[in-house]
Parts: structure tokens; sequence; C-alpha cells
């Protein structure tokens, strides 16, 4: 019997499922910044800034951002002085990446492909690792996990944040509706990507609650863990420690 995990509302053979995120990921790259702003209404700046704000990368910190992609989250913590190696499966996601850093003048950055499942880094290398609305299109999110763990030196911390569903009434139903029906459209005007964007909002529903990740995240060895939710848990930060 072969394992079969989600993809939206699909339920894939686990082979193919790299290899689907990957071509809704290459679909996007382009306009991937510009659909961020659209689809939260600029808020995303306002997450990423506060995320990092709890990471609190220090000068000369060695950390991994995973799923970097376009380097949101890496050019905030270079500019706060760590050591950021920037990795993505997508090969496209970093080309975008790559492109705005040379537009910003932002030297120093390491960047590398690689798969979050199987990391080609040494072990207790990284002071901090963070993956920012990534994690929800791994395959195997528990491969993912012990691999963070694998790469953090003893003392590390794990920073994730990821979308969610959210059960603020009211608003909750005011976001499926958001999610399912408006955000397509506005993929398919801005990007011309309609499919794309109806997986990135399915994918939402079938990731885990933020209790049962934060389980999740203990069993792969952190320890110390929270969650901080944002907007009734539309958005949550995830944190844990390697001790």
């Amino acid at each position: 019997m072969t394992d079969t995990v989600s993809f939206g509302y699909e339920d894939i053979d686990a082979s193919e499922k790299t290899g689907r995120v990957g071509e809704v990921f290459s679909n996007v790259a382009a306009k991937y910044d510009i659909m961020n702003d659209a689809m939260s209404g600029g808020m995303h700046r306002l997450w990423k800034n506060r995320f990092v704000a709890r990471v609190k990368p220090q000068p000369g910190e060695a950390i991994l951002d995973m799923a970097g992609g376009t380097g949101d989250i890496a050019f905030r913590m270079a500019d706060r002085g760590a050591s950021v190696t920037v990795s993505d499966i997508n090969q496209d996601m970093l080309d975008v990446g790559i492109e705005r850093a040379m537009e910003r003048g932002i030297d120093g950055l390491v960047w590398s492909r690689q798969n979050a499942e199987e990391l080609t880094f040494s072990s207790r290398i990284f002071d901090a690792y963070t993956i920012v609305f990534g994690i929800r299109n791994v395959t195997f999110i528990d491969k993912a996990l012990r691999e963070a763990h694998r790469v953090l030196k003893f003392g590390g911390r794990f920073y994730c944040m990821e979308f969610s569903s959210t059960d603020w009434p009211g608003f909750k139903e005011v976001y499926d509706l958001y999610s399912h029906k408006v955000m397509p459209q506005i993929g398919k005007l801005i990007a011309n990507d309609e499919d794309s964007y109806r997986y990135l909002a399915e994918s939402i529903r079938r990731f885990p609650k933020p209790p049962e990740f934060e389980a999740m995240i203990r069993d792969a060895g952190f320890e110390n863990t929270k969650v901080e939710s944002i907007l009734g848990g539309a958005v949550n930060i995830h944190s844990g420690w390697k001790v």
C-alpha cells in the first residue's frame, strides 16, 4: 500500500506531492510578493515583522531560513546582523529572491536549494531555524521537523509561522468565503493562475490545527513549545527549543 498525502482537498500518492507543489510555486514565483500584498491587504508585512521580532536574530548568528524563497524573512534577519542561509526546494522562488537581493544591494546571504525533509547540512550548525508559510506544503511534515531539530545547535530555536483555519464566530465564515472564492479570483486576475491559489487556500484547511501541530513539534524533540495566535488563529507563530 502506498502512502497518500493531501494536496489541497485531494488525497494523492506521496510520491507526487513534491512535484505538484513545485509546479504551483514555479507558476506563482514571479508574482508571489505582489500576490501576498493583494491577498493580505499588506498585513503579511506586519506579521513578518512580528515574527522576526520573536526570533530575535543576533549579529553573527547562523540562521537557516527554510522555504525562504523570495527572501522576505531573510532580508529582515540580515538587517539585524545575522548570517542567513536561504533555502527552498524551488529554484524559481530562489531566483526571485536572489534578484530581489541584488536590487536591494543585500550581500552576504547564502542561497541553497534544499528539500526540508532531507537537508544536506551537517548536524548542529545553526542557531535558529525559521520557516514561514512553507511547512504546510511539505510532503511529510514530521520529517521536516526532525531535520530542523537535527541541524540546530543545542540551545537553538525553531520558529514557524503558518496559516490555519480560525474559529472566531463571524470571522470564520468571512475567512472561509474569502479563501475559497475571492483568493482564487485574485490569483486569476493578478497572476493569471486561479488553480494554484485555489490549492494554497485548500492547503490551509488541511493543515493541522495549532494544538496538533504543536504536538508534532514536541514529538520532533523540541522543548518549551509555544503558539502565538493572530487573527483568532488564522495565522500562528510556533516556537520551540532544542535543549
